[in-house]
């Protein structure tokens, strides 16, 4: 089979061309680890690919909790989406667990 300028990004089952022995072969960028790819995907699809870039992390949030148990989070952007079957983008949240510390945490009332 052969993609014939037919380049998916992602997982699409939808982007596939006549194999060998009634067999589908895929032009998606996921075929690669499934091993179903046609055989001219890389010369046809992976040159063009573009890989997702991401900036930097920003600062950590505040605690959710003045006082005990809460968490924090932090975000990123996209600075180049991915195109023609590139990387796809890695997470761009975080969170973690924190413990508010507030100075009125320990006055009872």
């Amino acid at each position: 089979g052969s993609c014939r300028h037919r380049c998916c990004p992602g997982r699409n089952n939808s982007c596939w061309a006549p194999g060998s022995r009634r067999a589908r072969c895929y032009c998606d960028s996921y075929c690669q680890r499934t091993g179903d790819c046609c055989r001219d995907y890389l010369a046809t699809c992976r040159r063009a690919a573009v890989g997702c870039a991401v900036g930097p992390w920003g600062p950590w949030s505040g605690c959710s909790s003045p006082c005990g148990v809460g968490s924090r989070a932090r975000s990123r952007q996209v600075t180049v989406p991915p195109r023609h079957g590139g990387d796809p983008c890695p997470d761009l949240k975080q969170r973690r667990g924190c413990l508010g510390q507030h100075p009125t945490c320990g006055t009872a009332k």
